[in-house]
């Protein structure tokens, strides 16, 4: 039997500061961090989420200036990454960046393509982006998830050494591993709404379910949505 996350107590916690949900995702009570803060958090590492043989994991670009403050992906306030995870299906409900600890349970996890931290994607280097595809190739390689998913075009074509990949499912596999491409779920990515980001996530969670990759068929793995059945009736 799984160890499930214990419940969020009632009301947000109390911190002291008033930008990022603390307590339950409904709440409004933030954690605002200050220059001199955000601005030491550049260069810091995020350790991944991750687990052997997930269903899909999922790849950002790399940790801006608030998760690596937090210690948490996708953690500044207005990125819409936890939100489409849930509007497509992925979580049952909308999951805190403090909660990424649970993804796996869900057949889910998170990685960068690179690791430092900058105030804004477009700071990372080219060389660090190809570099980023190569540790990536081989963190596939180890882990082998069923699905790689890309948060970003630019930077998958970048790594992978492409000009033409676009949004959505790819021809190219990393051996078993089959490959899409998310858009970037930052706000500042104004191609995209919300309702949009939701709908990509959405067709990759049905692909996910409906395919039967290598790498899903190892012996005693089942799917995030099998998962998600077993828990509900152990419920």
């Amino acid at each position: 039997m799984r160890t499930r996350y214990p419940a969020a107590a009632a009301g947000p916690a109390r911190t002291g500061r008033p930008g990022m949900l603390v307590g339950m995702a409904s709440t409004v009570h933030r954690v605002r961090f200050t220059r001199e803060e955000l601005a030491a958090a550049a260069g810091k590492l995020l350790p991944d989420v991750i687990a052997p043989g997930l269903d899909v994991l999922l790849c950002g670009i790399n940790p801006g200036l608030w998760s690596a403050a937090t210690g948490h992906h996708f953690a500044r306030p207005g990125n819409r990454f936890w939100p489409a995870l849930h509007r497509s299906g992925f979580t049952p409900r909308q999951l805190r960046p403090d909660e990424q600890g649970t993804l796996p349970e869900y057949g889910l996890g998170i990685t960068n393509l690179a690791a430092r931290a900058t105030a804004r994607a477009d700071e990372l280097t080219r060389e660090e982006l190809t570099e980023g595809g190569r540790v990536l190739r081989a963190k596939v390689a180890e882990y082998a998830p069923a699905w790689l998913a890309v948060l970003g075009v630019t930077a998958y074509r970048v790594a992978f050494g492409t000009s033409t990949a676009k949004v959505g499912p790819q021809e190219s596999t990393l051996d078993r591993t089959r490959l899409w491409i998310l858009p970037n779920p930052s706000g500042l990515n104004a191609h995209f709404t919300l309702d949009a980001l939701a709908e990509e996530f959405t067709r990759l969670r049905r692909a996910a379910a409906a395919s039967t990759p290598p790498a899903a068929q190892a012996p005693g793995r089942a799917s995030g949505d099998s998962k998600r059945a077993a828990r509900s009736r152990r419920s």
